[in-house]
């Protein structure tokens, strides 16, 4: 139980995929001017990934090992990724229109998401297991929705400041994403996993 707590928190905090490894940096950029659309797509993300975590295990060990056909991973994990990411876009378009349109190219884009198939890789260099991988993909999604949101806090309360015009914009929002880094770690040497 230590271990998949362990896990748990490495890939949510310690290692977090977008400010350690810097994976999915464009929808970190992208969806983090309000927090509503952040924590939308934090959650669709998060889903994607522990359920790509998985999928792409049982493909990996039960099909690609078995038959002897490793080298086809990144095909698979990423076709598998696609489809997944599909059924959260028709789902969050039947169910929030709203935030479906908020969330607007950045939801067809998990598909392309970096972190996603790093983390899928990592699962399979790290050689977890199913309970192992699923843990850490839900951890790997909860990192990925805390950076959003703590991100998406800062960009709305900065919209309230007098910031010196050379510094709006991109220049800001990358400034705050290196502080939120060196901020992340801080935390490296809590746990190593």
């Amino acid at each position: 139980m230590t271990g998949l707590i362990i896990i748990f928190i490495s890939a949510a905090v310690t290692h977090n995929f977008v400010l350690t490894y810097f994976l999915g940096i464009c929808p970190f950029i992208g969806v983090s001017k309000k927090i509503e659309q952040a924590l939308g797509m934090g959650v669709a993300t998060t889903f994607v990934m522990t359920l790509a975590a998985c999928v792409t295990w049982v493909i990996y060990h039960f099909i690609l090992v078995r038959f002897d056909l490793p080298f086809l991973q990144y095909a698979s994990f990423i076709i598998v990724i696609a489809g997944l990411v599909q059924i959260v876009e028709m789902f969050i378009r039947k169910t929030s229109p709203a935030l479906y349109r908020a969330l607007g190219i950045y939801l067809p884009l998990i598909t392309t998401n970096c972190a996603i198939l790093g983390l899928t890789l990592f699962m399979v260099i790290r050689g977890y297991t199913l309970l192992e991988g699923v843990i850490f993909g839900l951890g790997a999604g909860s990192g990925f929705t805390l950076a959003l949101i703590i991100m998406a806090g800062i960009r709305e309360e900065l919209e309230c400041c007098d910031i010196p015009k050379p510094l709006q914009g991109a220049g800001m929002t990358l400034i705050i994403a290196g502080l939120l880094a060196l901020a992340f770690m801080g935390f490296g040497g809590l746990v190593s996993r």
